[in-house]
């Protein structure tokens, strides 16, 4: 979630040293700094859901799974973005201390006020990491799931719209039924 544009431009470096201070979350994109809202419970119970399950999927493998407290990385002068899931299988960024660099999957969940930057400029930027395969948008309001795979140099969309879908993640070859995501989660 991106939100409450901070009113000054700020530098890389001075974004790095003034967040590493601060005890809420603040995204970075082209000198702007934006702090990160609080999420709704349901936002929160279907990226525990998905990180749980992916957490007990890839035990005793290279992947990692992260979840909204480590920034992902575009490159060293920004974007710096919180998604809610991600999964690296990256040697370099299992031992990452400040932010992940090379993720195989980014997972959103969606709020009203977040759909939109997500599905479009987030997702341009996101696009441009090479190692990148799979972006998921998880709706928080409705049961639906939306999933863009790099397919050679294009992004095909794959959607799960019913209950009753299983979603597979091919980056890392993980699948569960939509209603593992919706878990306890009043819609």
């Amino acid at each position: 979630m991106i939100a409450n544009p901070q009113p000054q431009w700020m530098s890389v470096t001075q974004y790095l040293e003034w967040e590493a201070k601060q005890q809420i979350r603040h995204e970075y994109l082209n000198g702007q700094v934006y702090a990160m809202t609080g999420g709704t419970v349901p936002h929160n119970d279907i990226a525990l859901n998905l990180a749980t399950a992916l957490k007990t999927f890839l035990r005793g493998t290279d992947c990692k799974v992260q979840m909204s407290d480590v920034k992902v990385i575009m490159s060293e002068q920004g974007p710096y973005f919180y998604p809610d899931v991600v999964v690296s299988c990256d040697a370099i960024d299992r031992q990452a201390r400040d932010g992940i660099r090379s993720p195989k999957l980014i997972v959103e969940v969606l709020s009203p006020t977040t759909a939109g930057f997500d599905y479009g400029q987030k997702f341009r930027y996101y696009r441009r990491i090479p190692n990148l395969q799979e972006y998921v948008l998880i709706d928080s309001e409705n049961i639906s799931v939306d999933c863009y795979r790099r397919n050679d140099h294009q992004w095909q969309l794959t959607s799960y719209p019913e209950s009753g879908d299983t979603v597979h993640l091919i980056s890392i070859d993980f699948q569960c039924p939509l209603s593992l995501l919706y878990e306890n989660v009043e819609i």
